[in-house]
């Protein structure tokens, strides 16, 4: 019994001075404790070493073709909207979408009972005119044979300046609702009142959009047709933000119009002075003539604008290596090793690559044969 119970306090002794000890860490193999940037570092193989060219990166200068997505619009400033001058119905309507008008087309015409009264009043102002021309030079003639005194000389000078001054308020009212010079000069000869007038075009163009039906009630605020000059239209498009220094009024575009298959010369007519807060893009609107209409308002088209020759730091194309959807280089290492490191670059040029970030000139790369300098790295990893 003795024995037995010496042997239970031992075992507890020795059970309280193991507690609270850690198990001994297991060592990391070699390929546990290689750091992660070892699976983008290659040893050049002898066997490669005429197949890869190492050096530095380029300082060149670049003239870049910014390429930007646009749409023709039509020239506001050789757009016209086309409405009525006063209240009343449509007659007829004589033109349609796609037709080609001439100022002074008739568009439609109109009838409105306000045109009437003003050609009435128009010829009760030009009788009282004529009248008051008349009463004057015959006054005229009284007082130069002493028959009237100054005075009445003078009240029928006034009696005249007034009526023709109705005269010309009753014609301009005439004109503003609508009747040409030659209707107004009609009329005062032969007092022939016409209950319709034309609504007549301001420019030469196409009609783009109609807004009037036969027996339609229309108002002067109403806007019933709206004819576009297409002999020049707009390339409008959005310029990045970050490139929006390049461009400048004046600046010559080549307008890439694929359904049209052709590439037309164009110039810059306005940058705007704000971004949108949506797409981070700068407006730009082209110029760009369109003799035969081939271009229409609303089709897609490119914009290619050439920016000025900058000294830009470059590397080649062929230096370049697709790597977790970035672009990547090899970066020369000591001991004959290259690790590929991630960079900024712009689109290519004339088979370089400007750098925007993560590289200097100083900086020793592979230049030529980084695709098989990569896939030498991948075998190795696999292995």
């Amino acid at each position: 019994m003795k024995l037995f119970c010496a042997a239970l306090i031992g075992s507890l002794i020795l059970a309280g001075c193991g507690k609270g000890k850690e198990p001994a860490a297991v060592a990391p193999t070699p390929q546990q404790s290689a750091a992660p940037t070892d699976a983008l570092t290659v040893t050049l193989p002898e066997s490669m070493a005429a197949r890869v060219k190492v050096g530095k990166p380029e300082v060149r200068e670049i003239a870049q073709t910014l390429r930007v997505p646009g749409r023709i619009e039509v020239d506001e400033r050789r757009l016209s909207q086309v409405g009525s001058s006063i209240a009343g119905r449509v007659t007829e309507v004589f033109v349609n979408v796609g037709d080609a008008v001439t100022p002074g087309k008739a568009l439609a015409m109109m009838s409105s009972p306000e045109l009437t009264n003003a050609q009435l009043s128009f010829l009760r102002a030009s009788s009282t005119a004529t009248l008051a021309d008349k009463t004057f030079e015959r006054a005229r003639l009284l007082f130069a044979a002493d028959v009237i005194g100054k005075a009445e000389l003078q009240r029928r000078e006034a009696e005249q300046k007034v009526a023709q001054a109705e005269f010309h308020a009753a014609q301009d009212q005439l004109r503003l609702l609508g009747m040409g010079p030659q209707d107004v000069a009609r009329l005062r000869i032969d007092g022939d009142i016409k209950s319709a007038v034309p609504i007549t075009a301001q420019r030469a163009g196409v009609v783009i959009e109609r807004k009037v039906t036969q027996g339609q009630v229309v108002q002067p605020a109403d806007q019933l047709f709206t004819v576009a000059d297409l002999s020049a239209v707009w390339a409008v498009g959005g310029v990045p933000e970050r490139a929006a220094r390049s461009v400048a009024v004046n600046q010559l575009v080549d307008v890439e119009v694929v359904a049209v298959g052709k590439v037309i010369p164009g110039r810059i007519v306005f940058v705007s002075d704000t971004i949108s807060p949506d797409a981070r893009t700068v407006t730009v609107r082209t110029e760009v003539k369109n003799p035969d209409r081939t271009l229409k308002p609303a089709m897609l088209a490119t914009l290619e604008i050439s920016r000025a020759a900058e000294e830009k730091l470059t590397v080649p194309s062929t230096a370049v290596v697709r790597h977790s959807d970035k672009d990547h280089v090899f970066m020369a290492k000591s001991g004959n090793k290259f690790t590929l490191v991630p960079v900024d670059l712009d689109v290519e040029i004339d088979g370089v690559r400007p750098v925007l970030k993560g590289l200097s000139a100083e900086d020793t790369i592979v230049l030529d044969g980084a695709f098989h300098l990569n896939n030498e790295r991948k075998r190795a990893g696999q292995e």
